[in-house]
């Protein structure tokens, strides 16, 4: 999305404390900044966008997300649209990565929408075959300890399309991730999401996806603050020992 952003993702990539790294492929950073993930032990992921106004993205159709999911839920998305939006994302992605993805989500979780998922789908089968990347799931983890506001807005992720994401995943033999953890606000600086992210440790289970937002100090965005926090948190050298505490190690979904 921006060079603070890829900046904090790469150096906590290399810290050993991410397992997976979506690409906004319509950013205006990826292409310059994408070749570095190459050479890391992880996943590196599409992660479509339908809402946000990136680099290139600013010329297409992208609407809001209300407006997207009453469109999607109304069954009045249109699928060339669609098709025109994702495969401009994965050329991008394959140009740059030289390689197809490892697996595929959403900015905003836009993958598992209705008439979303659909053309995904035919894109995924129609590209990968057999070899299809992994879908990221998103019916939450469990959500002990986490306060009633962030554990709501969890399962309203997941009834925006879990379920849909699932009967997919079985009927074409696709893998997901287990649960999702790591919804919340984002906000609240280091000291709540250290807070947060103990509990979803001592939460998670084989499999599970705890999902992130971090950046460099000064990152530029909406959301810079709360990105900072979210590395700082992260890169402290007391993390591995949250981990080991709750017998949670990083490893690739793949």
């Amino acid at each position: 999305m921006n060079a603070g952003i890829d900046a904090g993702m790469l150096r906590l990539a290399r810290l050993g404390r991410l397992s997976a790294i979506s690409c906004l492929t319509q950013g205006p950073t990826f292409a310059a900044h994408g070749p570095e993930l190459r050479d890391l032990d992880l996943d590196r992921g599409v992660h479509l966008n339908l809402t946000e106004a990136l680099g290139n993205a600013a010329q297409a159709a992208v609407m809001p997300l209300p407006a997207l999911i009453a469109r999607a839920y109304a069954g009045r998305l249109d699928d060339t649209w669609l098709d025109e939006q994702l495969v401009r994302q994965f050329d991008a992605f394959e140009s740059v990565m030289g390689r197809a993805p490892d697996y595929v989500d959403g900015h905003q979780h836009v993958h598992q929408l209705p008439g979303v998922l659909g053309r995904l789908q035919c894109l995924l089968q129609r590209r990968y075959g057999q070899r299809a990347p992994w879908l990221r799931y998103t019916a939450p983890g469990m959500q002990e300890g986490i306060p009633l506001r962030e554990s709501a807005k969890a399962r309203l992720i997941g009834a925006l399309g879990a379920g849909a994401v699932a009967r997919v995943a079985r009927r074409e033999g696709w893998r997901t991730n287990r649960r999702l953890l790591g919804v919340y606000d984002l906000q609240g600086g280091p000291r709540r999401y250290a807070g947060l992210l103990q509990h979803w440790l001592n939460n998670a289970r084989d499999g599970d996806l705890l999902m992130c937002h971090p950046a460099l100090p000064g990152a530029g965005d909406a959301l810079a603050r709360q990105r900072a926090a979210e590395y700082e948190v992260l890169a402290r050298p007391e993390l591995g020992d949250w981990m080991r505490l709750n017998g949670v190690r990083v490893a690739r979904p793949s």
